[in-house]
């Protein structure tokens, strides 16, 4: 195995049902695809850990495997994370210039971003993004740079997201205990954008909706800018548990039947259809119409968007979709989901595809590991990000200095 090579950029995904772990290399050419591994996920439920050593051991696990393909160890990673205990809202933060209009520099943003992020959280929160929506110059608003500009004020509005302080903890303490140093923490959503959502739906307002197993995070972005976050507590498990109660089969067969058979619209399915349904115990299987599971998933179906087109709603977000939702995760392979997403939001929808990176396998492709992918190309983006920071910053001082001279 190789040694640790600094441009390698690893990302840690732990879910409810799966544990991944994906690895990509930085070249001149930009990034590409050098190995994942995969794991069944034990220890963790709904989005957040409940047994620490299980989970630590799902992650060493898919750590391994992902060790082997890369052909390298990983000594540290970014971290996905999700569930039911994100929060999401907007903050406002500002600062005077002086009493006469002179040029913001990058030092003046950052104070303005960080009034914004000064709102008094509850002991058991902590913030994980605080994200720019615009900035305004002397009232003046809809400005997605202000460095260069001249003025007396600068405000910004920024959008925060936060997570619960005890599961952001364990999810850091077993990546710890895996041996995996975390670099950051990123909103799953936030980072799947990057591998699902081109410019022009974020310009015109779109929603993305990431059904997961046990939750279904969603965030909003509205001209360019993440707009809302926020999660319905309702995911694919709740499928597989209504199926398991309603036709009486254990709980891995409903899911192979929701997998295989199930589908979110009674109409779409012929009449006549029958499915081979496993019984509890020794009783041997039967045949049911395959109309009756679509009347127990249905209803499901219909409730989670009923509940996010409310949160939409109270948010004031839901009329802004100009480019419509758009459904990942392994929720959204089920069959005409989206049809249900459009009757329910009243607006066009669509199942995500993964932008795939160079030497990526198909099997990455899917719409279940969009936030794996998605966290590869935001960790990039970031790093990128930071490198020109740090560029422009180096230029300012040297510019600063001759000036001075």
């Amino acid at each position: 195995m190789g040694k640790v090579n600094e441009n390698t950029i690893c990302i840690l995904d732990v879910g409810s049902t799966k544990t991944c772990v994906v690895v990509g290399e930085v070249t001149d050419a930009g990034l590409r695809y050098r190995g994942h591994g995969v794991a069944d996920s034990r220890g963790s439920r709904k989005g957040v850990i409940v047994e620490l050593d299980k989970a630590t051991a799902s992650i060493q696990r898919a750590v391994e495997e992902a060790e082997s393909t890369a052909q390298m160890p990983i000594e540290r990673a970014t971290v996905g994370i999700g569930g039911p205990h994100i929060r999401g809202f907007n903050s406002r933060g500002g600062l005077a210039l002086g009493s006469r209009p002179r040029e913001i520099n990058r030092d003046d943003v950052r104070q303005a971003v960080e009034r914004a992020r000064s709102v008094s959280l509850p002991p058991d929160r902590q913030t994980i993004h605080l994200l720019p929506q615009e900035f305004i110059v002397d009232e003046q608003g809809s400005i997605q740079d202000a460095i260069g500009m001249i003025g007396m004020r600068l405000e910004v509005n920024a959008h925060v997201i936060t997570a619960a302080t005890s599961a952001t903890q364990n999810l850091v303490t077993a990546a710890n205990r895996a041996g995996i140093h975390v670099d950051d923490i990123v909103f799953e959503p936030i980072a799947c954008a990057d591998a699902i959502l081109d410019s022009d739906e974020r310009e015109l307002g779109v929603c993305l909706v990431d059904i997961g197993s046990g939750s279904t995070d969603v965030v909003v972005f509205y001209e360019g800018a993440v707009a809302h976050a926020g999660v319905v507590p309702i995911g694919g498990d709740h499928f597989t548990n209504d199926i398991a109660v309603g036709l009486r089969t254990p709980l891995v067969d409903a899911e192979k039947i929701k997998r295989h058979c199930g589908c979110a619209v009674v109409t779409d399915i012929p009449e006549g259809n029958e499915i081979e349904v496993p019984s509890v115990g020794n009783r041997p299987s039967r045949l049911i119409s395959q109309r009756i599971l679509g009347e127990i998933i249905e209803p499901r179906a219909r409730e989670l968007f009923e509940m996010l087109r409310e949160q939409l709603r109270q948010a004031r977000v839901f009329d802004g979709l100009g480019a419509g939702c758009v459904l990942i995760g392994g929720g959204s392979r089920l069959s005409a989901i989206a049809e249900i997403a459009e009757q329910t939001l009243r607006c066009p929808a669509r199942v995500g595809t993964v932008n795939g990176i160079p030497r990526m396998p198909n099997s990455l492709a899917q719409a279940d590991f969009a936030s794996c992918v998605g966290l590869l190309m935001y960790t990039h983006r970031a790093r990128v990000g930071r490198i020109k920071e740090e560029q422009a910053g180096l230029k300012a001082r040297l510019r600063a200095l001759f000036v001075g001279a």
